[in-house]
């Protein structure tokens, strides 16, 4: 997989603030505020930044979280882990692996098919809708 190198200038020219905010800076969404959290649509989600694909909707459930949840990715190239120990907190911070976006956090609480909970900010990602197809 190709990188994709930005400047910061250039990924603000491309994104709107809150993405840049969530994506570039590592932010967070308020619980219940994204445009993703209760999407019951069939489609694939991908990177808002780069366009990479990164969860399909058949893995997404309601973690009653509030973010977008999903138990599997698409692959296992397309997110990057990195320990997260910010906010007095250990976690598992997942980025997208061709662009280095933040796009949530990884739990170990999740459903039986593989017990993650890949909860994801919405503004971190772009919905596909292939109902259609």
């Amino acid at each position: 997989m190709d990188k994709i190198q930005k400047t910061q200038q250039q990924w603000r020219e491309q994104l709107d603030e809150e993405t840049y905010r969530i994506c570039r800076q590592g932010g967070t969404e308020a619980a219940f505020s994204g445009k993703y959290w209760d999407n019951k649509q069939q489609g694939d989600y991908h990177c808002a930044c780069c366009g990479e694909h990164l969860f399909t909707s058949l893995t997404k459930y309601d973690s009653g979280s509030g973010w977008p949840s999903f138990h599997t990715s698409s692959n296992t190239q397309c997110i990057t882990e990195h320990v997260d120990n910010s906010h007095g907190m250990r976690r598992v911070e997942a980025v997208c692996s061709k662009c280095d976006s933040h796009l949530g956090h990884i739990f170990p609480d999740g459903p039986v098919e593989s017990g993650l909970r890949y909860c994801m900010n919405s503004a971190s990602l772009q919905f596909k809708d292939n109902s259609d197809k």
